[in-house]
């Protein structure tokens, strides 16, 4: 009877060995399997998903150190801190972005329309001329307006008093209104480009006058061009400190950078984690007033816009554009070719004024190579291989160009003083930081270029026996080319307007032209800061001539 049960049991184990080599290459195949379908059947290269989330890590540590060390704050630091600032920081900075913000739409929009929509007079130079304060940094903005309306400036000297007191809130709301209103604008009047005339003309069909339908129709049409427009010049204006600082207007942004010049941290920290927590509330709001919206139109169908007579309103509404166009381009170059001419006089083109370009240039070219560096393998990754990974790297990217740059600033410090102590003190700080604020900029270059290279091309390049990496530098690099070196000229020209960032990291006696306008023109000597001024916005001719191509 014990033979039996021995065979039994010897078979017994037979099969559960046979079961157990059975499940084995069941879960070997199924981990595959499952990261193949994570992949839509396209998984990545390892080296370039290893690099993009490499960048995303770089990208993410020091803004989640900030926040990590603002929450370690002890109870009693918080109530002190909202005993005694938070609140009117609060005040001032909402209230200011809000104001600026509706400021914006109202003349962005407005402009947009008369420009593309309407008989005005050279509406085709109008078009340029009133997009061009985009090339004007607030600061540099500000610095020409306390020239003008200052208790000093020009309006003093011809009429005995100003008519606008600059260093008030509605003096910072006018230089912030009129150096962020294209970027509600650009947006706008390529949205309005874009509209169906079958839409506008269907409701005018119906006896409705063209106010009406304006409102009606075009309006409700243009409200995700106004929605991302408004978010850029909120996210602006709260992380703006150089035109803040100048007109002694005091915001988060202004009080981070104080306490880290009184080498007081923690307060800082405190302080970036209630300006982080407003940056993300502007952003939800905007995601929220977008989350119902859903406006299509048939290419099928599509016709020209119309174009709107203005009749006798054709004198008022020339008129505007003249006085926006004065207010905000021609009064502020005017002040700047002026004194930059008396700097010229002076003396004021000395060695130590092209030692700062060369450092701006310096600083500006690195970080530019290093974001294109940085971007390729993103932008590869997300347009070759669509996932929820590459999307939440992408959010993590972009993190960096939605908060202010004295919170990326701070949290650089806070990690290469704890971490990297040899680079302390350096430049590479200062790169950081711009590859961080500005890397979006070049990954939004690099998508636009590389979605129109067909993925065939990849696929007959591997085909024929070349390598992901082959196929990008070898096909699909060369055809991006002209779309990189935009987001390459992008990075460059708002690395060389930067201002917080640049005041914080730069070493020691290490200055650029954007650190000696703001210190040359806090101290009144405009001769010296004109020129510095004027040279930014010289450099920044090629990517507005890239925008305006382009919207």
């Amino acid at each position: 009877m014990t033979k039996p049960r021995l065979h039994a049991q010897s078979i017994s184990d037979h099969n559960k060995s046979t079961q157990d080599q059975s499940r084995k290459p069941y879960l070997f195949q199924a981990v595959p399997r499952f990261w193949h379908s994570l992949w839509l059947g396209k998984p990545p290269n390892p080296l370039l998903l290893l690099l993009s989330m490499l960048t995303a890590l770089i990208m993410v540590i020091p803004i989640l150190y900030v926040i990590v060390q603002g929450a370690q704050a002890e109870g009693e630091r918080w109530v002190q801190l909202w005993d005694s600032r938070l609140p009117a920081l609060l005040w001032n900075t909402i209230s200011l972005t809000t104001v600026v913000t509706t400021g914006a739409i109202l003349i962005g929009v407005t402009l947009a329309f008369l420009v593309v929509r309407t008989d005005l007079p050279g509406r085709k130079w109008w078009r340029l001329i009133t997009a061009l304060p985009l090339m004007i940094p607030p600061y540099v903005g500000a610095m020409a307006y306390i020239m003008i309306f200052g208790p000093t400036g020009w309006m003093r000297d011809w009429f005995g008093s100003s008519p606008l007191p600059i260093y008030s809130f509605w003096g910072v709301t006018l230089v912030m209104t009129m150096f962020t209103y294209p970027y509600v604008y650009l947006i706008a009047a390529s949205s309005l480009g874009r509209l169906n005339a079958n839409l506008e003309e269907a409701a005018l069909s119906c006896g409705q006058r063209y106010r009406h339908v304006f409102l009606k129709v075009v309006l409700p049409l243009l409200r995700p061009a106004i929605g991302a427009g408004a978010i850029l010049v909120s996210l602006y204006v709260l992380s703006d400190f150089g035109a803040i600082s100048m007109l002694r207007y005091t915001t988060f942004t202004a009080a981070i950078y104080y306490q880290m010049g009184s080498f007081d941290r923690m307060s800082a920290a405190m302080l970036s984690v209630v300006l982080i927590a407003i940056t993300l509330v502007f952003l939800w709001m905007e995601a929220r007033t977008r989350k119902h919206i859903r406006y299509s139109q048939q290419n099928g169908t599509y016709r020209r816009p119309l174009t709107i007579p203005l009749g006798r309103w054709k004198p008022l509404a020339l008129a505007f554009v003249i006085f926006i166009s004065v207010i905000g381009v021609f009064l502020p170059l005017v002040v700047l070719i002026y004194w930059s001419h008396q700097g010229w006089q002076m003396g004021a083109l000395d060695s130590s004024f092209w030692e700062y370009a060369v450092n701006s240039l310096v600083v500006s070219g690195i970080s530019a190579l290093l974001s294109i560096l940085f971007a390729m393998p993103l932008v590869y990754l997300k347009a070759r291989s669509p996932s929820s990974i590459t999307s939440l790297l992408h959010k993590i990217v972009y993190s960096g160009y939605a908060l202010p740059g004295v919170i990326v600033s701070l949290g650089i410090v806070f990690v290469f003083n704890q971490y990297l102590p040899f680079l302390y003190g350096t430049i590479a700080l200062l790169i950081t930081a711009y590859v961080m604020r500005f890397l979006p900029q070049a990954t939004q270059a690099g998508e636009a270029a590389i979605s129109l290279v067909s993925p065939r091309l990849d696929e007959a390049a591997q085909s024929l026996g070349h390598s992901p990496w082959q196929s990008l530098l070898k096909v699909t690099l060369p055809l991006m080319m002209p779309g990189v070196l935009a987001g390459a000229a992008f990075v460059f020209v708002s690395s060389m307007k930067e201002l917080p960032a640049t005041l914080l990291l730069r070493p020691a006696g290490y200055d650029t032209l954007s650190v000696r306008v703001w210190i040359q023109a806090s101290e009144g000597m405009y001769h010296l800061a004109a020129p510095a001024a004027l040279l930014l916005i010289l450099v920044s001719i090629l990517p507005m001539r890239w925008i305006l191509n382009r919207y």
